[in-house]
């Protein structure tokens, strides 16, 4: 917890001198109530006095119902002043014509620096997301055949039809490709072991028949004689389980089966490869965060453009809704439910029938609920419109409706049509972090205010306190170079001499570099020699330890003609950044348990 406190206090220093004004009484203000409070008035209260602010600039003045637990002084809260008198007027609260830009990020930076920390949520925290969990279950299921579905199915037929008829057709066709992904499974089958899958079920041979999907080829008919075909009742539910999110919540995600899995990459694929041919890609990102980015800017310049987040996104996506997504295209539709999984184990055993299309976990989550969130958007719009939409309309919406994920962007004139429409539709739209009144946006972790990126710095993890720490070596070495990169001199130097303690070797390297060093200006190396042609440097690099994993006969052929049908950007990388053609594949595979670093003489980097 001191290493903490000094850290908020380097950053503190850098922000006032950027702000040039002082921040010696709010170093005291934050070091008295830690004392009272522990860490959590870093990672959760901290960050409610952001959420507070950010609500305080949509409004453009400082109400009554914000700041309840900081004193204040005037209309403002008396701590992070120095700053906030910079954004607000002092006595009335109201936002000033010409706020400072510097202060509006030294305030979300001082209080969100630890807002998504890696540290331990308390069990009672765990135990109410859980709970949250089964509560939005219960929402969905109840909210079963109450909803008018024509405009729905209509508008997704105006956006998607040629995609999913695409898609469609392949599906027909059996010209579906499944691949394993690099995450836990439900049945526990790790790396290799996912190859040498003998659980199936019944529901899935339809579509993904076990002899055409799994085997090498026909030859190796025999090892059916060896599979267990599950009956529905007796599928492997999918394993609810808590990952690290903040110290205020879990992520709650649902692990899914290895066979539904598999499966679902070959949709997963279909869909992203028929997405690239549209015009939908305009709408939907699946992998560029980019385009959100820019049209967020846009939006706090001109003021033309909202940003929306939803809460619990995929969890509120029923399985009714996309039913009515794919109503009309028979077998994408009874294939995209053959490898949904129906049933959820919680931790404590107990076991739900699903009425959401699927959780965090699922391959499909992130396509379907794109298109399921761009559909209900559209719904608003053409009620706004007070007319049916028609192909024209759509296009005039480019570059001005995008969704990523949950970070949805629409033109602010259907602002409120469109949140109607998704909360008709079963979604939940997050007040505190959507934006549409004033110059603040946020959108695909980047803020900006009147077109100026206010984004931020982020913590991750504890800092280290000697070398075995390895993962919070690896995580404060890449959060000091961010804060190279954001000027953040007093910050920088607090981390280099304390990471200089640790590890002797910290070189000057560059950005592509795999040596954990120090971004600079200077260029200038240091200890380095020349090894055919290349730069090196001395220092420490990560060392990844694959688990032993051994597979032979047709699993290991099964792996083998499956990585012939990747492309060769999969072939060369892993999720990680690992090497999956190498020759010892077949022997150790699967994310690495244990990562640890070792010394050595690496590249510079350009």
């Amino acid at each position: 917890m001191k290493s903490l406190m000094l850290l908020w206090n380097a950053v503190a220093a850098d922000m006032a001198t950027g702000c040039r004004t002082s921040a010696h009484r709010d170093v005291k203000y934050v070091k008295d109530r830690l004392k009272h409070e522990g860490v959590s008035f870093l990672t959760i209260t901290l960050p409610t006095f952001a959420k507070d602010f950010e609500l305080s600039l949509e409004r453009g003045y400082v109400g009554n119902d914000v700041f309840l637990s900081y004193k204040k002084n005037g209309s403002l809260p008396a701590f992070l002043q120095g700053f906030s008198c910079l954004v607000f007027n002092r006595n009335g609260g109201v936002l000033l014509t010409e706020p400072s830009i510097p202060a509006i990020q030294a305030i979300r930076q001082l209080t969100l620096l630890f807002s998504k920390v890696l540290l331990e949520c308390s069990s009672s925290r765990v135990t109410r997301a859980f709970r949250e969990f089964v509560d939005c279950e219960s929402e969905v299921k109840l909210a079963e055949g109450t909803r008018n579905y024509h405009p729905f199915r209509r508008i997704s037929s105006l956006l998607f039809s040629t995609m999913f008829s695409e898609m469609d057709e392949h599906v027909y066709r059996g010209e579906l490709a499944p691949k394993h992904g690099p995450g836990a499974t439900a049945d526990s089958l790790v790396g290799n072991q996912k190859y040498h899958q003998l659980e199936w079920t019944c529901r899935l041979e339809t579509y993904f028949p076990f002899l055409e999907m799994v085997l090498p080829n026909l030859s190796y008919w025999e090892v059916l004689d060896e599979v267990d075909f599950r009956e529905p009742e007796m599928e492997i539910p999918v394993k609810v389980i808590p990952v690290p999110k903040t110290m205020k919540t879990p992520r709650i995600i649902a692990v899914e089966p290895t066979a539904m899995q598999y499966c679902q990459q070959a949709l997963l694929r279909l869909f992203q490869e028929a997405l690239d041919k549209s015009i939908i890609k305009s709408f939907i990102g699946l992998k560029d965060q980019a385009p959100n980015q820019r049209m967020a800017k846009r939006g706090s310049s001109d003021g033309s453009l909202a940003t929306l987040d939803l809460s619990e996104a995929s969890d509120r996506v029923s399985s009714e809704t996309v039913s009515a997504l794919l109503s009309q295209y028979k077998h994408l539709h009874d294939a995209s439910f053959a490898c949904r999984s129906t049933r959820a184990r919680l931790p404590g055993g107990e076991v739900l029938t699903l009425s959401k299309f699927a959780s965090m976990g699922s391959a499909l989550t992130f396509p379907y609920e794109a298109a399921v969130f761009l559909t209900a958007i559209f719904v608003g719009i053409e009620r706004d419109l007070g007319r049916r939409l028609v192909p024209g309309d759509i296009k005039r919406y480019l570059g001005r409706v995008r969704v990523y994920g949950d970070d949805i962007i629409i033109p602010v004139e259907h602002v409120h049509s469109v949140i109607a429409s998704l909360e008709y539709f079963g979604l939940k739209v997050n007040s505190n972090k959507s934006f549409w009144k004033g110059k603040f946006r946020e959108s695909c972790g980047k803020e900006y205010y009147d077109e100026r990126d206010v984004s931020l710095v982020r913590c991750r993890r504890s800092l280290p306190s000697s070398r075995k720490d390895v993962q919070e070596i690896i995580a404060t070495v890449a959060f000091r170079n961010q804060c190279f990169l954001a000027g953040l001199e007093s910050t920088v130097a607090f981390l280099d001499d304390r990471m200089l303690k640790l590890l002797e070797h910290f070189p000057t390297v560059n950005e592509t570099s795999p040596v954990l060093g120090r971004l600079s200006w200077s260029h200038h190396y240091g200890n380095s020699k020349m090894k055919n042609s290349i730069s090196m440097v001395k220092g420490w690099m990560i060392r990844p330890v694959i688990p032993k994993n051994e597979i032979s006969d047709w699993p290991a052929l099964r792996k083998c003609l499956s990585s012939l049908e990747e492309r060769p950007m999969d072939l060369m990388y892993g999720p990680s950044g690992l090497v999956l053609s190498s020759p010892d594949h077949l022997r150790r595979s699967g994310r690495p348990r244990v990562v640890d670093i070792k010394l050595g003489w690496g590249p510079i980097g350009f």
